[in-house]
């Protein structure tokens, strides 16, 4: 008998809930189970499965200040920026630390796995747009009786789901873990998905209200595989508001939304290579190829690209700009003496 449907039935029995004995029978007889190695619980930490940034720290050098970029255009700057506010003369200068890149990293997963992972995402949605339309926010929740299933027969059977309801294709971010304030984090599996719904979701966003359930729509679609009595029981699909337009663009802001859904993402740290993010469809490597990119660092005022700068003023006012948080939007070009604040630096790294 499949672990899931043994684990709901022992549960009726009143022996324990569905999705801790459901987990237990996986982590036994499943592919994904436990072999020798040892597993030491921490916060946000169900078996094997463990929020982002709760390992530990990789090396001595994470986190370490290494350089500052910046841009020095300060021609382009007598611009009035998407906030509403005049840089007209003054620097956009930001601090850059060392990271390794690591997900279970405490130190480096927000500026450092999070960052390189979203800019990936970004990038590639953004080309696929062209084709594909816009891009969208959706959540799928899993039922609790599904819980015994192994992450990669979930993945399957949400991408079937997803393709059922409409959506052509995407990104995937594993989330095993909800945060309420009396619980804190607890267990409860559902994927992010940023990707395309088929026809877009405009119809149903500006929709004035009306039978869903009996209308050909994206939300007829949820309302159906939800109640449906197949596969897609009790899955809840959701599609989150329309994007916000980037600080330094018209476009929709792709690399924050996914930045923040990789901060509180899931790992299994039984596996040294653990994809978070995973993509399906018409956005999938099989037919889609990109060519290789650097993703850029822009200036959020005039969206020119950021080069290695180093300090050239008094050391007070750098101090005064930048001690207090990681970027500093208007640093002045000129200090009190009448010097340039900040030159370009070559050099890369500490100095």
């Amino acid at each position: 008998m499949d672990s899931s449907k043994l684990a709901f039935k022992l549960s009726k029995e009143g022996k324990m809930s569905s999705a801790e004995l459901g987990f237990k029978l996986s982590q036994e007889f499943g592919e994904d189970g436990f072999d020798e190695l040892p597993i030491e619980n921490r916060w946000a930490t169900y078996g094997k499965f463990q929020l982002v940034g709760n390992g530990k720290v990789t090396n001595e050098n994470c986190g370490k200040f290494k350089g500052l970029r910046g841009c020095l255009n300060v021609e382009n700057h007598d611009i009035i920026a998407s906030d509403g506010k005049n840089y007209k003369g003054k620097f956009y200068i930001k601090k850059v630390r060392f990271t390794c890149h690591k997900a279970s990293c405490p130190v480096c997963y927000n500026h450092g796995f999070a960052v390189r992972e979203a800019g990936n995402i970004e990038s590639r949605l953004m080309v696929l747009s062209r084709h594909f339309g816009e891009v969208e926010h959706i959540v799928i929740s899993v039922p609790s009786w599904d819980y015994g299933l192994t992450l990669k027969c979930l993945r399957r059977k949400v991408t079937k789901i997803l393709y059922d309801c409409g959506i052509i294709g995407g990104v995937i971010i594993f989330h095993g873990f909800r945060y309420n304030v009396k619980k804190q984090w607890y267990w409860s599996i559902h994927f992010h998905v940023l990707g395309f719904v088929l026809g877009g979701y405009g119809r149903c966003r500006h929709c004035k209200g009306g039978n869903c359930y009996a209308c050909d729509g994206s939300l007829g679609k949820f309302y159906k595989a939800y109640r449906s009595d197949g596969y897609s029981k009790g899955y809840i699909v959701d599609v989150k508001g329309k994007r916000k337009k980037s600080y330094y663009s018209d476009k929709p802001n792709i690399f924050g939304t996914a930045w923040y859904q990789l901060n509180h993402a899931t790992i299994d740290i039984t596996k040294k290579r653990f994809h978070v993010a995973t993509w399906f469809g018409c956005c999938s490597y099989r037919k889609f190829k990109l060519t290789s990119f650097r993703k850029k660092s822009l200036c959020p005022i005039c969206g020119v690209e950021l080069v290695w700068v180093r300090y050239n003023g008094n050391p007070f006012i750098m101090n005064e700009d930048l001690a207090s948080s990681e970027q500093s939007f208007c640093p002045y070009a000129y200090d009190k003496y009448g010097r340039v604040t900040y030159v370009r630096h070559e050099k890369v790294g500490r100095y």
